[in-house]
């Protein structure tokens, strides 16, 4: 398979579809990438250009070029990126605390992409930032990056599905009544409290699901898993028990400055579909320095 080409091959049972209900529900692209491709001449059957009407036929080898010209108004930034896997569709680094991970208007530089942008530049890759996952400025871990449209797409697509997992370690106050169990609450944003979310049942489904690593005297390590991925989903359903974040300076009840200076959430493990649907993909990143220290002085 060409690394700039995603080359499909028509199976016998999706003979007679339109290319682009073939492309749309044998293959699962999105509507917004086939008619792209198709505009700027990116899609071929056999090594020809074809329109979307083109009726396909068994054995027929409908290929996607990747390559497209495209910008994005984020200003490159010399960065010290964690890289922790990369190949021609995706990067995942581990973003360290303190660092947002997009422009926004109080943050129009120094992010995360800002220095991932730099990093392509410096390789020669005309990629631009197409974030996956997002973590909040203090939570450090893993973030996926889609280098194409076409992974962008299945990793965005396939995040719904439960192939895709995305696990957290916390350092919580006090203790949770079970060893293991799941939190189902729904959140809400009320616009009038800004950022902060609370659970309500106006609010939108979200389940975490959690196991305890280790108990310390008044404090649990704790390994989450998100099936749902709301804004401060963690945050939000562990504040609601009694059992805050140590550092949580939003949703905690006191001052953990002496521990930590920022909540002790990390983004450690990743598990994905690969874009290409080659391979499941299984990544972890070590704990953070700050959260091994923050344990040191609670055990």
């Amino acid at each position: 398979m060409e690394e700039n080409k995603i080359v499909f091959k028509v199976r016998q049972e999706d003979e007679g579809l339109k290319l682009r209900a073939y492309l749309k529900k044998v293959q699962r692209l999105s509507s917004r990438l086939i008619k792209g491709a198709a505009l700027s001449g990116r899609l071929e059957i056999d090594n020809k250009r074809v329109k979307l009407n083109h009726i396909v036929k068994t054995g027929e080898s409908v290929s996607l070029n990747l390559i497209k010209e495209e910008s994005q108004n984020i200003e490159p930034e010399k960065m010290d990126i964690q890289v922790v896997y990369e190949d021609k569709d995706i990067i995942v680094v581990n973003k360290q605390p303190g660092i947002v991970v997009h422009p926004t208007r109080s943050y129009p530089n120094g992010t995360l992409a800002n220095g991932i942008i730099y990093y392509f530049r410096k390789k020669g890759e005309n990629c631009i930032v197409r974030l996956v996952s997002r973590l909040d400025m203090d939570t450090s871990g893993l973030i996926i990056v889609g280098k194409n449209q076409f992974a962008h797409m299945c990793l965005a697509r396939d995040m719904k599905s439960k192939n895709f997992q995305k696990s957290y370690i916390a350092v919580i106050h006090g203790k949770m009544d079970d060893e293991e169990g799941t939190i189902d609450l729904p959140i809400y944003r009320n616009k009038e409290a800004g950022i902060k979310r609370v659970i309500d049942e106006r609010g939108q489904k979200s389940v975490t699901h959690y196991k305890v690593m280790d108990n310390f005297k008044n404090a649990q390590l704790l390994r989450l898993t998100l099936e749902t991925g709301r804004t401060h989903q963690i945050r939000v359903h562990l504040s609601y028990l009694g059992h805050p974040l140590y550092g949580d300076s939003l949703y905690g009840l006191e001052d953990d400055s002496q521990y930590i200076k920022r909540q002790a959430l990390h983004a450690y493990g990743l598990k994905f579909p690969h874009p290409r649907g080659d391979r499941l993909m299984e990544l972890k990143c070590d704990i953070p320095q700050d959260i091994l220290d923050l344990i040191n002085k609670i055990s």
